[in-house]
């Protein structure tokens, strides 16, 4: 190796070292360690990827297609307003075992979303078919078992402490390729407000994500799972640098949950609010430029218990910091009812912190979509003023008429709606269409639902 070879190789390694720090009497995994021999990954990789899985589904799914009203004439005078079929699907994606004792493999929701078989291949080449054990559609995350010995699990990092600038590697099977790894940096942490899922606090890489890598795992350089890779940005779905993750703290804690309830039972603190931005930093006279903005405290609710109050900014959870409202909406979420958390907040130009047990989510949240079928994928809760679309699935029914997340239904046919429970009755007693009157911000609207 000629001098300048070797000056570039220290300088990696010194970078690599820099990024992710060992302890001083740890051995160095991330790269060959012969004389003779370039910096590579391959001992690193060597070791985790054994645990990164390919997923292949097949099931069926309901297709609905509206039909034009001129058609409804050949289904009598009161055909339907839409043709729904079931059509067969196939599909690809990628998963990561985090349990080789109990065959635990975690994956995208939508990777395995009405599969009725799943069939994990891992890389040695064996084949078992996968039992679901849970789904949360608004985190995207779901859980798998199989049975099957001499598994290889990948170790969990604390995705808390990864830092912009960490050296990421995301391993996948793109298009169907079996084990393609690839490389970059932690280009942003706490992303949310995408549009992508229910709860956004993702974990952004420029290492290459593509689809069939939904599902796969993102590593540091210790072959720790940071992230599970979930969803990119580009045109026609092609990878142009910017993917996202779920960190592993959030995904540990939904599957925790998983685990135990058989299924996700989400956090709720009680609040409204939005971002700190620059104006209202002006107005209010803030000392911070991120963090959640509350602007209203729901009575009764977990955060009035404990003593948080509307002009409240809070600035970090469980000594974690939050930028933004959507990153606290989802770590509140992800954490479960029942949770304990330590909220830090300014007020009155002063930091304090408070404790708070995070209540559950509300019944009639869980039961919007039993109301009316175009209401599914809106969660709502009853407030002073009506009742209030907390949030709204991409590309469910509700969305597709048009709600959006804080909305408040204050009437159904002209008829006043002050609970869940007055929206409820005014759906089961309707005849034909229902005309919900929509207050959004300084406007009223009505959406129409059959």
């Amino acid at each position: 190796m000629n001098k300048k070879l070797s000056l570039i190789s220290t300088a990696i390694i010194a970078g690599l070292m820099l990024a992710n720090p060992l302890p001083a009497d740890a051995k160095i995994p991330f790269f060959s360690a012969a004389k003779d021999e370039m910096p590579t990954l391959a001992p690193m990789l060597e070791q985790a990827t054994p645990a990164i899985v390919h997923i292949s589904v097949e099931g069926s799914r309901e297709v609905r297609q509206r039909l034009p009203e001129a058609f409804r004439y050949f289904f009598g005078q009161r055909g339907p307003n839409e043709l729904r079929q079931e059509q067969p699907f196939k599909g690809l994606g990628s998963g990561v075992i985090i349990n080789a004792d109990k065959g635990y493999i975690v994956t995208n929701n939508h990777v395995i979303q009405d599969a009725d078989n799943i069939q994990i291949r891992l890389k040695d080449g064996r084949t078992f078919k996968a039992k679901k054990l849970g789904t949360d559609s608004q985190s995207d995350i779901a859980l798998l078992q199989i049975e099957a010995d001499n598994l290889v699990q990948v170790p969990l990092a604390n995705s808390d402490q990864i830092r912009v600038g960490d050296f990421a590697i995301a391993v996948g099977n793109p298009f169907g390729l079996e084990q393609t790894v690839t490389s970059g940096i932690i280009s942003a942490l706490g992303r949310g407000g995408l549009g992508i899922e229910g709860l956004e606090d993702f974990i952004q890489t420029d290492a290459a994500i593509n689809s069939g890598n939904s599902g796969g795992a993102l590593l540091n350089l210790r072959g720790e799972l940071i992230g599970i890779n979930t969803a990119i940005l580009g045109p026609n779905g092609g990878n142009i640098g910017i993917g996202f993750a779920i960190p592993t703290n959030m995904m540990k804690s939904l599957v925790d949950q998983i685990i135990e309830y058989g299924e996700v039972r989400p956090g709720s603190l009680g609040i409204r609010g939005g971002d700190v931005t620059a104006d209202l930093t002006e107005a209010m006279n803030l000392n911070v430029s991120k963090g959640a903005w509350v602007n209203e405290v729901i009575p009764d609710s977990p955060a009035a218990k404990a003593g948080l109050k509307s002009g409240d900014v809070i600035i970090s959870m469980n000594d974690n910091r939050i930028s933004n409202f959507n990153e606290l909406r989802a770590k509140v979420a992800t954490l479960g009812a029942g949770k304990k958390a330590r909220l830090g907040i300014l007020r009155d130009g002063k930091e304090r912190t408070i404790s708070v047990t995070l209540g559950g989510q509300n019944e009639a949240t869980v039961s919007a979509n039993e109301m009316h079928p175009m209401l599914q994928g809106a969660s709502l809760s009853s407030s002073d003023k009506g009742v209030v679309i907390d949030s709204v699935e991409p590309n469910s029914a509700a969305a597709q008429i048009g709600l959006q997340a804080d909305d408040i239904i204050i009437g159904v046919n002209r008829k006043a709606i002050n609970s869940v429970n007055d929206l409820r009755k005014a759906l089961e007693n309707r005849n034909g269409i229902a005309a919900l009157n929509i207050q959004r911000g300084k406007t009223n609207l009505y959406v129409l639902i059959r």
